[in-house]
């Protein structure tokens, strides 16, 4: 078997060159496709009863990839999403692997060849505004975990923000100073944006704020979790 369908120094350069200096791919990208070529490994050895580093490229094949995809859905009972997902972790591999070993590009090819698989979108429902109220007006305003909740839940219903969005905002992302209020969002894949902040919100956002004892340029989280620094147990 020929050296340059080595499985082994590929999956090596995709990780260190591709994903990490080239694309410049997010920790969370990374640990997704890290997962998802590892499964495939593991499915490819237990199948062809070969350690995994004695794997080569050619053996994992379409059909192979295929048979993985199955087993995904069928034993795994994983969504059409996911087994999707996993299927863009390999199809990015093999897109390295035809760039960067083209006596490989047909085995890349023919992987490249297996089609995303069409999924059922449900339809998305959306609160009323009444709805929305209720909910923001649920937590207890009288105590810190209270306010802070509410203030979170107007966050994420004025800014349209995710919550994982919302829990990497820190103080410097807001500038409640302006005429016009605006916040700092980073989203998924660094695609980073600004959007205005209501009124009711930079005031909600103020009052929490002045309660941390944090000032509007320290890069502290606004959202953290259980009690808030000095404040006991008690007074929640």
């Amino acid at each position: 078997m020929s050296e340059h369908l080595l499985l082994a120094p590929l999956l090596e350069s995709y990780f260190r060159r591709r994903l990490t200096k080239q694309r410049n791919a997010t920790p969370a990208t990374v640990a997704s496709y890290r997962d998802a070529l590892r499964m495939l490994i593991l499915f490819a050895a237990a199948r062809l009863r070969k350690k995994p580093a004695a794997l080569a490229l050619e053996e994992l094949d379409r059909d192979l990839v295929l048979a993985f995809l199955d087993e995904l859905e069928e034993k795994r009972n994983n969504s059409v999403a996911t087994r999707n997902a996993r299927l863009a972790a390999i199809r990015s591999f093999f897109h390295h692997v035809a760039a960067a070993d083209p006596a490989s590009f047909g085995v890349a090819q023919r992987v490249l060849t297996i089609p995303i698989k069409r999924t059922h979108i449900e339809v998305t429902y959306h609160l009323t505004k009444a709805e929305v109220d209720t909910l923001i007006a649920a937590p207890d305003a009288k105590t810190p975990r209270g306010r802070r909740d509410r203030a979170f839940l107007l966050f994420l219903a004025r800014t349209g923000a995710r919550v994982s969005e919302a829990t990497r905002v820190n103080a410097n992302d807001l500038q409640l100073e302006r005429s016009h209020p605006q916040v700092l969002l980073r989203g998924k894949g660094r695609r980073d944006r600004v959007v205005p902040i209501s009124k009711d919100l930079a005031r909600a956002l103020t009052t929490l704020l002045s309660e941390r004892g944090i000032t509007h340029y320290e890069p502290r989280p606004i959202f953290v979790g259980g009690q808030f620094a000095g404040v006991g147990a008690g007074a929640e």
